[in-house]
């Protein structure tokens, strides 16, 4: 359906489902206000669709209401039938006339993790454990961070930055340095990503918290390397052309593709096999990395769906996976290597405390910060915290950890 639509219908179609994706929370709390029964008694589809008709009503322009309105009626009718359409339609012009004011949420002072997790649109166990870590203003930054759309950022392999900014404006393209230590360029708001690489394709698509991991990584020249858990390959792409051989494995073939595709389109030559971190099928690697399954928190703006799939149970999950990945990758790295152990996550179950964990069952490794990062984004530990909250980049955890020789 989607390949059928024109490239407007489709910009618009991508809006409103990660709109009310993203904005979930918010919506429900204006829906449950003006649901007699409250929304837990409607129809799965039937929220579904209010969700939509009410994003299109409260946050985008452009749509007549009365145009919203009898769209998501008629929608209602084709996929539940006749009955809920005047529901649909009265629930909708209630929404629409009620509006999203500051008087239709708790206030962010005397309830401020209620009024976080209804305006700010995360699960309330997420926004208390946040809370629990940092002060009311930082969470409300962070929350608001994560309901932006998020801006495309590309990395090119082999110029600088503002090279890359110069070689794009030649093809009309607009882009513009990220700064903070990272280096990337962030495209301008309406240029396509495939635009972009057709015009630099020794670049990938890489977010700067990503690159930041790269940068602190400080992959050695002409060694072995080897990630773990490659794809989709930006990282593995990046450090290729420091190492002597590149090896990259994931669990997934499909996933696999992703990297080879990668690889071809800027010549990096990469190595593949499909296999499980767990039971790495090689030995005596110079630098290993393993950017682990994580439950993505720093990345909740980009995949708005993860934060209403995550449970609090998904976090002790995930620390389990990545402990026995830890300890698989540390097993192939050479007397003298390196692992760099990374997440996209914010949590310290997953970040801190498993590479603490980690070194006191292995005390013949030691965390080796190089100085390749922005001194203010290195804790006091030597492992690298990128956050939202910095510049808006994806939240990144690093470890790199030196093996004695």
């Amino acid at each position: 359906m989607a390949g059928r639509l024109e490239p407007r219908e489709r910009a618009f179609a991508h809006e409103l489902a990660y709109g009310a994706t993203r904005l979930r929370g918010r919506l429900d709390h204006l829906l449950a206000a003006v649901v007699d029964r409250g929304i837990d008694s409607l129809d799965a589809t039937v929220l579904e669709i209010l969700r939509l008709g009410a994003y299109q009503l409260l946050y985008l322009s452009g749509v007549p209401d009365y145009a919203a309105v009898s769209s998501m009626v008629e929608l209602a009718r084709r996929r539940v039938g006749p009955k809920p359409t005047g529901l649909v339609n009265a629930v909708l012009r209630r929404v629409k006339d009620r509006g999203d004011g500051p008087s239709c949420f708790p206030s962010p002072d005397a309830e401020a993790a209620t009024f976080l997790s209804t305006w700010g649109s995360h699960p309330r166990w997420l926004v208390d454990r946040w809370l629990d870590r940092w002060g009311v203003s930082d969470v409300h930054a962070l929350v608001d961070a994560n309901n932006r759309r998020p801006r495309v950022a590309l990395y090119a392999l082999d110029v600088g930055p503002q090279e890359a900014v110069r070689i794009l404006a030649e093809s009309g393209i607009e882009a513009s340095p990220v700064g903070h230590g990272s280096a990337c360029v962030r495209l301008a708001a309406a240029v396509p990503p495939t635009a972009a690489l057709a015009a630099l394709p020794e670049a990938i698509i890489q977010d700067p918290g990503a690159n930041l991991v790269v940068l602190y990584g400080d992959v050695p020249q002409g060694t072995k390397v080897a990630d773990l858990c490659a794809a989709p390959g930006g990282k593995v792409v990046a450090v290729a052309d420091r190492a002597v051989y590149t090896l990259a494995s994931d669990r997934s073939e499909s996933r696999i593709r992703m990297i080879r595709e990668n690889a071809h389109r800027t010549g990096r030559r990469i190595a593949l096999v499909v296999a499980d971190a767990r039971r790495p099928p090689l030995d005596s690697i110079d630098v290993v990395l393993v950017d682990v399954p994580c439950t993505g928190t720093g990345t909740l703006a980009r995949h708005p769906d993860a934060r209403w799939r995550l449970r609090p149970e998904s976090i002790v999950e995930m620390a389990a996976l990545q402990s026995e990945i830890l300890e698989s990758a540390a097993g192939v790295v050479a007397p003298g290597g390196l692992l760099v152990y990374s997440t996209c996550s914010l949590e310290p179950e997953e970040n801190e405390e498993r590479v603490h964990a980690f070194l006191r069952s292995r005390p013949d490794f030691r965390v080796e910060a190089t100085g390749a990062a922005p001194a203010d984004l290195v804790r006091a530990d030597g492992m690298l915290s990128v956050t939202p909250l910095t510049d808006h980049f994806d939240g990144a955890f690093a470890a790199r950890i030196r093996r004695a020789a």
